[in-house]
């Protein structure tokens, strides 16, 4: 569910503190019911009416991208950067990106205008596993991938356990391609986890969010998911609430 005030903007009436003061002058009714408090929440099944007049509610939308290189995890920059929607055609909803990817690292990224979808797949409750490819500066040993796997301490706290494989190695450049599981979402974790064995990032790739991945796709390519996936994600998210 979403705060009335957030439905009702995201559906173009007003600005959302607009239509905090529209909620407070007794202009809108929920299934009838005249609502004058901020902190209702509603569901997409809710009629919304606003001085007697249906809201338009839009279509719930969730779309897999494969981000490019160089893009803002974003809907607008302040710089003038390329922003991942502007890689969408053909979708009239306002949609946004669940989460974000670094502007260099490229990869899986959802994107969606249902605020509850969002929030689950956001929640830290929901361990979804992400997996990454790296190419870092030098060559890992064996032991400092036991110190990814076990944790490391990043911004004052330590990471949760991961799964980190050597796929390759380049003796000559002195580089190595990983692969790195985790399941959490912090601020720039991949790099940070990196830098704190040494290793620094040069390339980053998400390569799966869950049971996701970017088959069949190119970079800057999209692609709607099913509502079997849609729904799975759901179940895997709320089930992932309940067992903590």
């Amino acid at each position: 569910m979403e705060r009335l005030q957030k439905v009702m903007a995201h559906a173009g009436v007003a600005s959302r503190r607009k239509c905090e003061e529209i909620i407070l002058e007794g202009r809108v009714k929920v299934n009838g019911q005249t609502i004058t408090e901020l902190g209702a929440k509603v569901n997409q099944t809710d009629l919304v009416e606003v001085d007697n007049i249906p809201i338009y509610r839009e279509e719930p939308r969730y779309l897999l991208l494969y981000k490019p290189k160089n893009y803002i995890s974003a809907v607008a920059d302040d710089k003038n950067r390329p922003v991942v929607t502007d890689l969408i055609r053909g979708i009239d909803e306002r949609i946004y990106p669940i989460g974000r990817l670094d502007f260099d690292t490229t990869g899986l990224l959802l994107l969606t205008n249902d605020g509850d979808f969002a929030n689950l797949m956001m929640h830290p409750k929901f361990q979804v596993e992400k997996i990454y490819i790296a190419k870092v500066q030098n060559i890992p040993t064996r032991a400092s991938l036991n110190q990814l796997e076990k944790g490391v301490i990043i911004d004052g706290k330590k990471t949760s356990k991961a799964r980190a494989k050597l796929l390759s190695s380049n003796e000559k450049n002195q580089t190595a391609i990983l692969e790195l599981s985790i399941r959490e979402g912090w601020n720039h974790q991949v790099k940070k986890m990196f830098d704190a064995i040494g290793h620094p990032v040069m390339k980053l790739k998400r390569e799966r969010f869950s049971f996701l991945d970017l088959k069949g796709l190119e970079a800057g390519m999209w692609r709607e998911l099913t509502a079997f996936e849609v729904d799975k994600l759901r179940k895997m998210a709320q089930g992932s609430s309940l067992d903590i």
